[in-house]
Parts: structure tokens; sequence; C-alpha cells
């Protein structure tokens, strides 16, 4: 499959889960606020670290694996073994502390009963993206689409229901449960798949095949932990020294961000990391990089420049007048997405290429940039400098990753990996 066809399966799949995220957005944007949005953005961080370690943080290496097409039995077998394992400590962790990660998460244990809820629905969580990494890894873009697209669907209908009846309880209930409860669904829909039988996952526990997928849950955990750390961070920072409605602006600005490039960030992990991982050749990788760019970057940058100039617009139709303050923040972020854009396409090299330690400290080096920018710009920019500081950030760790990879193809010319 080449990366045009690739791309309308995930333009497909994402343009559904856009419009049913813009959705649920406007209904919490009504019903909840800006303040609640916040307090959303705050869970949904918090969330993506547990889950994450519930997973084991193995799935970037389920996909690596599966598409190279090597002892899919052994790795299967033992990513669910550790995916088990992780997810039941979890489970186990989120009942026992549950007050604690409330008062840590929301400053507050009136939320106590959403992480006891995330807690039983944990390991269906974690089992549902163990499946969905192997059909991403197998190259199935049809299963996976027609799997997210009713993933969607559900989510936009427990959710905007959940919210109309219990408000900003309902929508911190609904986050916590879609995607569990879609499991039950994605097993119907693979039930009769060839190159997915249960006799596959019945092998012995491979110890070389666990230190092979552990190098991807140290890469995965890093990147799942810094980022999420630094937005909470600066969430914090801007409820505490501006308002929580201007942490809501921003958290509706970083929604709108990450919706509009969702399409490019479904088709780097469904199509981009498999087809990397699978290349063995220097001019091949070279070739794909090449044409990642000259397909993608055009995209990007013309839907930079329609939101930009439609922002008005579209601030009344995702949100509601009490959101017009973010529009200061558009052009900056905006230059920000197409430079992290250019960035993402290099970054996944190290990834596909299990490059652990360049990983972690790239990765962390541009969580704590962001962080640290971020606060010294609210102080002497104010809102605004939020935007200033996405925008610097992401320039200074393209540099990084240009010198990385440079690096990477120059230590490599002449070779076959």
């Amino acid at each position: 499959m080449n990366i045009a066809k690739a791309s309308i399966y995930s333009f497909v799949s994402t343009v559904v889960k856009m419009l049913s995220g813009l959705i649920i957005n406007k209904a919490i944007s009504i019903f909840v606020g800006p303040s609640g949005l916040a307090l959303i953005g705050q869970l949904q961080n918090a969330s993506g670290i547990i889950q994450t370690v519930s997973s084991g943080g193995i799935a970037n290496g389920i996909i690596k694996y599966t598409a190279e097409n090597k002892s899919r039995n052994e790795t299967w077998s033992t990513g669910l073994r550790i995916t088990l394992i992780f997810s039941m400590l979890s489970t186990i962790i989120l009942l026992l502390f549950s007050k604690e990660l409330s008062q840590l998460i929301f400053h507050t244990i009136e939320y106590q009963f959403v992480i006891l809820i995330l807690g039983l629905m944990i390991t269906l969580f974690s089992l549902n993206q163990f499946v969905l990494s192997i059909i991403t890894g197998l190259g199935d873009l049809r299963l996976y689409t027609i799997i997210n697209i009713i993933q969607s669907f559900y989510s936009l209908i427990l959710t905007v229901t959940l919210i109309y009846l219990y408000s900003i309880n309902g929508a911190l209930i609904a986050m916590v449960t879609n995607q569990s409860i879609v499991f039950f669904i994605v097993l119907y829909k693979i039930r009769s798949n060839k190159d997915i039988k249960l006799n596959m996952f019945k092998n012995a526990f491979n110890k070389n095949e666990s230190l092979k997928l552990f190098s991807f849950s140290v890469m995965t955990l890093v990147s799942a932990l810094s980022l999420p750390l630094s937005l909470l961070i600066i969430r914090n920072y801007i409820g505490n020294h501006l308002s929580w409605d201007y942490a809501g602006y921003w958290q509706a600005m970083i929604y709108l961000s990450s919706m509009y490039l969702l399409i490019i960030t479904t088709l780097l992990s469904t199509y981009y990391l498999p087809t990397l991982s699978k290349i063995k050749n220097q001019k091949e990788l070279y070739a794909e990089i090449r044409k990642a760019y000259i397909f993608l970057m055009p995209i990007v940058i013309t839907a930079a420049i329609v939101i930009f100039y439609s922002k008005g617009i579209i601030i009344s139709l995702l949100f509601d007048e009490k959101f017009t303050v973010m529009e200061e923040l558009f052009k900056w972020q905006l230059i920000g997405d197409v430079i992290k854009v250019c960035s993402c396409l290099l970054s996944y090299i190290i990834l596909a290429k299990a490059m652990t330690r360049v990983f972690i400290i790239t990765e962390i080096i541009s969580a704590s940039m962001l962080a640290l920018l971020s606060i010294q710009f609210i102080d002497n920019f104010g809102f605004v400098g939020l935007s200033y500081a996405y925008a610097v950030s992401n320039f200074i760790y393209f540099f990084i990753i240009l010198v990385v990879i440079a690096w990477f193809f120059i230590s490599k010319r002449g070779e076959n990996e």
C-alpha cells in the first residue's frame, strides 16, 4: 500500500473521529464551559499516562515486529502477557489510591469515583490497544478504519448523552469508559480474521521478545510521561497565574491543533511507522522520507492557512462566544504545528529503528523546553506567550532532530541495516 492510498483510509477514519470530537467539544463548551474544559484536559493528560503504563508501553514495538513479520507468535504471546500484568497492576494501584490520585489530578477528592471507574476499565482499554497495534502492524488499514469509525460513533453517542444528563461528571465518566467498551466490538470484528488466530497467543513468555518490546516500553513511557506532565504543569501555571478560564481557552487551542493534525498523526502511526520499520536499505529509507515530506507538508501548510483565516468561524462553530479570547493564540500555534509535523516525519525514524537512548533524550528535552518556555513567556508576554513558546520549542526540537537524523544517515552510509 502506498502513502496516497493509506492517506485515504487515514482521511476517512480521521474525518469521522474529528467530527465526532468536534460535536463532543461543542457539547462540553455549552454545558460545562471553559473551566470544565480545563478539568477535562487534566484528566486527558493524567489518563494518557495511566493508560500507557497499563499497556506496558509496547504498542509501537508490537507494530514494528508485526510489520517485520518475524516471530509473530512469540511477539504476540509475550506482548499479551506483558499487557495483562501491567494492566492488572494498574487496576490495583488505581483502586487503592483513588482518593490520592483524585486530589493530585483534580485538586479535590470530589472526582474519586472517576479514578475508580478508570481502574475497573483499564484492562479492557489495554487489551483494545494491544489488538489495534497488531492490526496496524499487519497493515490492515481497512479494518483499522472500520474499527475507528465505530469507536467514534459510539464515543459520540455515549459522551453527548452523559454530558446532557450529568454535565461535567458525565463527560469525565465517558472519557474513562468509551475505549474500553469498544474492545468487545474489536473482538467481534476480528473473529474470522485469517491473520489473527487464538492459538497464536499461546506460546510461552519469551525473554528475548520481552527485551525487544521493553526497549519500546521505555521510549513510549518516557513520551507518555514527559509531554502530559509538561501540559499539566503549564495548565496549572495558567490557572494559578491567569485564571482557570484561560486554562480552558488554551486547552481549546491545544484540542483544535490535535484535531486537525489527527489525519497526519494517524497516518504516521498506521502507515509510516510500519513502513519505516520494514525498510533496511538506507536509500529506500531516504526515498520514503522524501516522499512523505512532498506529500504531507503541502497538506499541513494549506490546512494551517485555512484555519488561521477562518478562526472566527471555527471558534463560533466549535465553542461559543466566551472562547474568542483564544484568537490571539492561532498564528504562532499554527506555525508551531507545521514545524511539529516536520519534526515528526524525522523523529519516527528514531522510533522505527529503536534508537532508545536518542528518543528518550530528545523527548525529555522537547517536553522540558515547552514547559519552561511557556512559563517564561506567560510572565513576559501574557496569554499569547503560550503560542510563542509552542512555536519556539518546536523549532528547537526540529533542529535537534535534524542533526540526529543527519548523523544517522552519515553513520550508516553505504550500509544495509
